[in-house]
């Protein structure tokens, strides 16, 4: 019995690192917002990816459409999250940006995020992949309008097959997505008054 109490006590258990997307991208040199106002509402996603866990998919495997958690890798907050974040930073910069339900924008942007996984195609090359899905729509419209849907798919190559590799791609995908989210909604046409 007396053995027993000499034996080494247990490691603290490891806790896993917390990603964002890092700093907000760089703003224009003028951050006065001048475009029609819009409402950016919360981005949303499937179970797979709406939690703080940096997933992977092991394509070159059998069941590569799995979706798989790191252990020791987190977000700090969902994708989702982070990328409604990243938009409204980003559109901030061209024109006010305001809650969804306030009666303030003449446009409205809604997202779903389709992907947003860390993709192996062999056992060392692996590549961050965003897949975005946009709706704008004019809320102030007498019928609620629907000015145009697109979905915007990046695919950044990581530099290292692990977490680390996985979140920088991620991040320089995310930072794409969003500069082509903002492209496309600067180039659809204002709805007129009514």
């Amino acid at each position: 019995m007396l053995g027993a109490c000499s034996l080494p006590l247990p490691d603290k258990p490891v806790r896993p690192e917390p990603y964002d997307l890092g700093p907000p991208l760089p703003l224009a040199a003028s951050t006065t917002a001048t475009g029609a106002a819009l409402a950016v509402d919360t981005v949303e996603a499937n179970a797979a990816i709406d939690g703080t866990a940096v997933v992977y998919r092991l394509l070159y495997s059998g069941d590569g459409q799995q979706p798989r958690p790191y252990a020791q890798a987190r977000w700090v907050m969902s994708p989702p999250q982070l990328v409604s974040q990243r938009l409204r930073e980003a559109f901030s910069a061209t024109r006010p940006v305001v809650d969804v339900g306030m009666g303030l924008a003449q446009l409205e942007l809604r997202a779903q995020l389709d992907d947003f996984s860390q993709v192996f195609s062999g056992p060392g090359a692996s590549e961050g992949v965003v897949r975005l899905r946009l709706t704008l729509i004019a809320p102030a419209s007498a019928t609620q309008r629907l000015l145009g849907q697109h979905t915007v798919v990046v695919r950044q190559p990581a530099q290292t097959a692990d977490a680390p590799g996985g979140v920088a791609a991620l991040r320089a995908a995310t930072d794409e997505a969003v500069r082509q989210a903002v492209a496309w909604v600067q180039s659809v046409p204002l709805p007129a008054a009514r």
